[in-house]
């Protein structure tokens, strides 16, 4: 059920973001009185699943969910349809129209993607407002578990001040400014100290076992259990562990360091449960485990009502939301800039990291969440407008590239030269995809 769940955001999310960015190409080719033979969403290699001709245009949804397409009537493209090149080009041809008609068409589509990323984040920001933890508030510091940031020299308790000079207002942040980091100030036990990021350090992460930098320290919140013997007669799910053999647990990452000294022992404990403490014993294994599982995050309900840490609720009517959510698209505009720069700079090692369709489905929750769901579209949204912006034929940013030569130089590249350059294109952006999935099939392997 989790994965159908999962299944169907992730084809809901590609389909509205497919639709969207081709209605892009598809309004304005209709405006300019150019032929659109075909409009799919999914591509109909062999065959489609659904087709309907509507005066010139044949609609239709195809088998295979890799993207979707309109064909222009007189433009090379992805289909390398040469017959329709062979005879004189047509006044409802693409190649007919002026050239600052043909760059609309093919700027329409990542412009809707831009377009469609602000109004999610307008629409977020009026419905569902801000919800934040404020970074001065972590007085406890926050919860290393990743053993890259642990060679750099971060430790559990750390309170991080500052990313590249810039202080750290909102704990949400920390995570995503860490990834492309150069310099971050910490305070630890009141003294401050600034550790530089190596040029390889999302290389050095990704050949770790865990995927996540911090956390919030939470507290020992009971999960589940790693085997039928791990002390499950004794705890319960949802079972908050307050003390082990004397010594308070404030944190469940508290609980390592006093159970190194307990292996293969049975201690007192003391949980809360249903709001009532309960004092309980608790067998200690081999290896100084519990044989529980705690979550390493918790929802910001459960955080509220622990009374853990203050939750800041702001609001906004719908012409307040406006510039915050056009800021919050800025800004992760601005975000995925970096990370796309850092992918191609081979140094970084970031391009190992880069995902397909499977890191994308990975991302959605396995629970149906509306929040999730918008979010994710939001930022996909951004990253297809990007990533067609590029300036490689067989995309939307080779084709503008093409014809922004055309106005500058008044001279129009030859038939000849469009198609061996779609080709060429079309070679790199297979490969590209090609890597992309591969990686996705190798991180599966290795079970990373």
């Amino acid at each position: 059920m989790e994965f159908a769940i999962k299944l169907a955001q992730f084809l809901l999310s590609l389909s509205i973001l497919i639709v969207l960015h081709e209605l892009g190409h598809f309004i304005p080719a209709k405006l300019f009185k150019t032929r659109v033979e075909k409009f799919y969403l999914f591509f109909d290699v062999k065959f489609s699943l659904f087709k309907k001709k509507i005066g010139e245009t044949e609609y239709g949804i195809g088998w295979l969910p890799l993207g979707g397409y309109v064909k222009i009537a007189g433009m090379i493209d992805e289909s390398m349809d040469r017959e329709q090149l062979k005879g004189e080009a047509q006044p409802w041809e693409f190649r007919s129209k002026p050239a600052w008609q043909r760059l609309i068409i093919m700027l329409g589509g990542v412009t809707v993607n831009f377009i469609l990323a602000f109004i999610i984040y307008i629409g977020m920001t009026f419905y569902y407002g801000e919800q934040y933890i404020a970074n001065d508030n972590v007085k406890d510091g926050v919860w290393v578990n990743n053993p890259t940031l642990e060679k750099l020299g971060f430790k559990t308790g750390d309170i991080v001040v500052s990313i590249d000079g810039a202080k750290v207002e909102k704990f949400e942040d920390i995570n995503k400014e860490l990834f492309l980091a150069k310099e971050v100030v910490l305070n630890r036990n009141g003294e401050d100290i600034k550790i530089k990021f190596p040029e390889n350090f999302i290389s050095q992460l990704m050949k770790g076992k865990k995927s996540s930098l911090i956390n919030l320290r939470v507290p020992f919140v009971v999960s589940g259990y790693v085997n039928k013997t791990s002390n499950k007669d004794a705890v319960k799910i949802k079972d908050i562990i307050k003390s082990i053999n004397g010594t308070t647990i404030k944190y469940a990452d508290q609980a390592a360091g006093v159970l190194d000294s307990l292996k293969g022992k049975t201690v007192p404990a003391i949980i809360l449960r249903n709001e009532k403490e309960v004092t309980i014993n608790l067998k200690v294994n081999d290896s100084a485990k519990l044989g529980l599982i705690f979550p390493a995050g918790l929802p910001y309900d459960n955080i509220e009502k622990l009374g853990l840490y203050k939750i800041n609720k702001v609001n906004y009517d719908f012409f307040q939301s406006i510039p915050v959510g056009i800021k919050r698209g800025c800004d992760e505009l601005a975000s995925y800039g970096k990370q796309l720069r850092a992918i191609f700079s081979p140094s970084t090692g970031a391009y190992k990291g880069v995902g397909g369709f499977g890191a994308i489905f990975s991302v959605f929750p396995s629970t149906w969440s509306w929040f999730a769901f918008w979010n994710i579209t939001a930022l996909l949204s951004i990253m297809l407008g990007v990533m067609n912006l590029l300036p490689i034929p067989a995309l939307d940013g080779g084709h503008v590239l093409f014809l922004l030569y055309e106005i500058i130089s008044g001279k129009k590249p030859s038939d000849k030269f469009l198609e061996r350059a779609q080709m060429v294109g079309f070679v790199l952006l297979i490969t590209l995809v090609l890597f992309a999935n591969g990686n996705d099939i190798y991180k599966a392997i290795v079970g990373k």
